[in-house]
């Protein structure tokens, strides 16, 4: 029987996944989350042998979650399952060594099978991103990336210093450097290319 934890911060189709994958003999749910931190505390809790998450979750996104669990003692095969096909996504995700990439509007007959085949030690890879996955490098750090979340959020210098904990200097110069790398004219511009690409 595989162990599996659906994390998904929409309640009707989490609850759809859980219905769906319940009708599978050989398939368990052992634990649902909304948000990539509950998924973390079940996949310690239970185990599981795969982790089936979206991207795009309060608290933790399903790319941080996985990233997380990579350097952990306890790491479940991740599939990912997401209404967003940017390459950046798909990318970024195999960087954080998730084992399967599929979207929501594939046939539902595919998520069983793509759950047997990464618990099996293959990789699952939705093919219509597979062959645009590598066109374009995600150019940004960590540190750009989390600094344009919170200027995509709509918060000013001062507010993303505070939550950040640098100083007004450092953010500053993190976003410019950003900036510069997407060639954009200021942040607001800067953080929706990069969400158009997949890089937040």
């Amino acid at each position: 029987m595989l162990k599996v934890v659906i994390a998904e911060d929409q309640t009707l189709l989490r609850d759809a996944l859980a219905t769906l994958l319940g009708l599978e003999t050989d398939i368990e749910i052992v634990g649902m989350a909304a948000n990539g931190r509950e998924a973390h505390t079940l996949v310690r809790r239970h185990q599981p042998d795969v982790l089936l998450t979206d991207i795009e979750m309060p608290d933790m996104t399903g790319l941080e979650l996985a990233d997380l669990l990579q350097r952990e003692t306890v790491r479940p095969r991740i599939l990912i399952v997401t209404t967003f096909d940017r390459p950046g996504y798909l990318r970024r995700a195999m960087e954080a060594g998730v084992s399967g990439f599929i979207l929501k509007d594939g046939p539902s007959a595919d998520l069983a099978g793509a759950i047997r085949r990464v618990a099996a030690g293959e990789r699952v890879v939705a093919p219509e991103l597979a062959a645009r996955a590598w066109d374009e490098a995600d150019p940004l750090s960590d540190a750009e990336r989390r600094l344009l979340r919170l200027a995509e959020a709509g918060l000013d210098s001062h507010a993303i210093a505070e939550a950040s904990g640098l100083a007004r200097g450092t953010v500053r110069n993190y976003l410019h450097s950003a900036i510069g790398k997407l060639g954009t004219t200021n942040r607001i511009e800067a953080a929706r290319l990069a969400r158009q690409k997949g890089w937040l």
